[in-house]
């Protein structure tokens, strides 16, 4: 019901700006892209991200823990709570710094760090840097895709990478099923 509500919401706000020039400006951050990226935003979000990045990243070990359950990471000294709330509050910082950046591209943060533990593992002072790592370079490869497949147009990367990120979760989905 909340989404049906919001996609209500978004359908009249492209109705409204159909004949205008926010069109545009709404589909990018539906779909995402990142033609409206500017160097200056970039350096605006540097910091943001980097101390969202380092957060996650001091936690690493912790998040170890915490993957053998609530218990078994309070017998090795991890507070699952204050954990739960130091992830999410760096989580939420960095998907809204992305966001910000190039709207809303599907399944990159949802996908590649899947990807990434089929071939590394589960430790996460490895998955989380290699994550970011193969999630920027098919960022990079989808983008480029966009720009060149419809030639002048440029389609919007979040189409790219639901086509290609789709497919590959419901496959892990059918094949990993409850350990996702």
């Amino acid at each position: 019901a909340v989404g049906a509500l919001f996609s209500a919401v978004t359908s009249f706000l492209i109705f409204l700006s159909s004949r205008g020039e926010h069109l545009a400006d709404i589909l990018f951050w539906i779909m995402g892209g990142l033609g409206r990226a500017t160097w200056l935003s970039t350096y605006i979000l540097a910091p943001v991200v980097g101390i969202g990045t380092a957060v996650v990243f001091f936690f690493a070990r912790d998040l170890n823990a915490l993957s053998t359950g609530e218990e078994g990471a309070f017998h090795l000294g991890v507070n699952p709570n204050i954990l739960s709330r130091w992830m999410l509050l760096a989580t939420t910082v960095l998907t809204a710094s992305a966001v910000a950046m190039a709207g809303t591209i599907g399944f990159i943060g949802l996908v590649i760090p899947h990807a990434v533990r089929l071939i590394t593992g589960p430790n996460h002072r490895t998955l989380i840097p290699i994550s970011a790592v193969v999630g920027a370079c098919f960022l990079v490869w989808a983008d480029l895709a966009a720009r060149t497949i419809v030639t002048p147009a440029e389609l919007p990367v979040g189409v790219i990478t639901a086509f290609l990120g789709a497919p590959f979760f419901l496959y892990l989905l059918k094949t990993k099923g409850a350990k996702l």
